[in-house]
């Protein structure tokens, strides 16, 4: 037998008396950091504790969550709405304590860290009536949910309307981070449990089965719960490189910020500075 046979014949036999095989080795390695994705997209509903996301009332979202990594013990920041958008997106409530508009910041945030990178953002709200629009209400849109919009180092193209969101042919032209803000009814404020949950259906699955094989995620979650004390919240991510199953860690929106700014190599800001980035999710 040559030496590059005995040397093969060796370490099968190593792995077999692990309980492994050649193959399965590698997946046995945990993930230490957040991989690079090409996409992420995240998408924010409305105003629903996690025990109000029942399969019954949501079979979507209970369909993502156990197809990806469903959090158990996630929590928003406060209450009301507003903050917990200006938080996610840029490490600090900013102060805000009301769902109060217009407000003006120019902290740093998620789209000027990326831009400034020379990466890509884009917030795509539905029902916003133009590209750039800084209203504070138009029909069902609300910029209260859009904290894109209230900050001024954020460029206006990069504040959009959600018809411009790329079709499923076409995801690959997407922003490296894309936050999507559903309308009034459709992301749960005004609206029942299920009309988010086929909204979230019909729109995002096709771009969920795809990020799978592209490189790509899709984290959802919630700004607040349902004005409880816990703020017990839904989030789940799904796409490439999940491994699927419940965690329990405690995790915030700041934890949530971190993992996008840790997939990209940026500096943690703000409230994300003092949690770590989501490591144990990932193959």
């Amino acid at each position: 037998m040559s030496l590059r046979r005995l040397l093969v014949a060796a370490a099968t036999f190593v792995l077999a008396g692990a309980g492994l095989t050649a193959a399965a080795a590698p997946s046995a390695q945990a993930a230490t950091s957040v991989p690079r994705f090409d996409h992420i997209v995240l998408v924010m509903f409305e105003n629903h504790a996690s025990t109000q996301i029942t399969s019954s009332a949501a079979p979507y979202f209970n369909s993502l969550a156990a197809q990806g990594a469903n959090f158990s013990q996630s929590y928003a920041l406060t209450h009301p709405s507003e903050p917990n958008y200006v938080g996610l997106f840029s490490g600090s409530t900013q102060g805000l304590t009301s769902d109060a508009c217009p407000k003006s910041y120019s902290a740093n945030n998620i789209a000027a860290q990326l831009i400034a990178a020379k990466l890509t953002f884009k917030s795509y709200s539905e029902s916003m009536p133009s590209n750039g629009y800084t209203g504070c209400t138009s029909g069902t849109y609300a910029r209260k949910h859009n904290a894109a919009a209230s900050f001024t180092n954020v460029p206006a193209a990069s504040n959009v309307m959600y018809s411009t969101f790329p079709a499923s042919s076409n995801y690959a032209s997407l922003p490296t981070v894309s936050f999507v803000d559903p309308n009034l009814c459709n992301d749960m404020h005004d609206c029942s449990v299920g009309t988010g949950d086929s909204w979230l259906k019909s729109h995002l699955d096709s771009y969920a089965q795809w990020a799978k094989t592209h490189n790509s995620l899709l984290i959802t979650t919630f700004d607040e719960d349902n004005s409880a004390s816990l703020n017990h919240i839904y989030t789940s991510f799904v796409g490439a490189h999940v491994k699927t199953g419940t965690y329990s860690e405690k995790i915030t929106h700041y934890t949530v910020l971190r993992t996008i700014e840790a997939s990209y190599g940026l500096s943690a800001i703000g409230g994300a500075a003092s949690v770590s980035p989501i490591t144990d999710v990932w193959n």
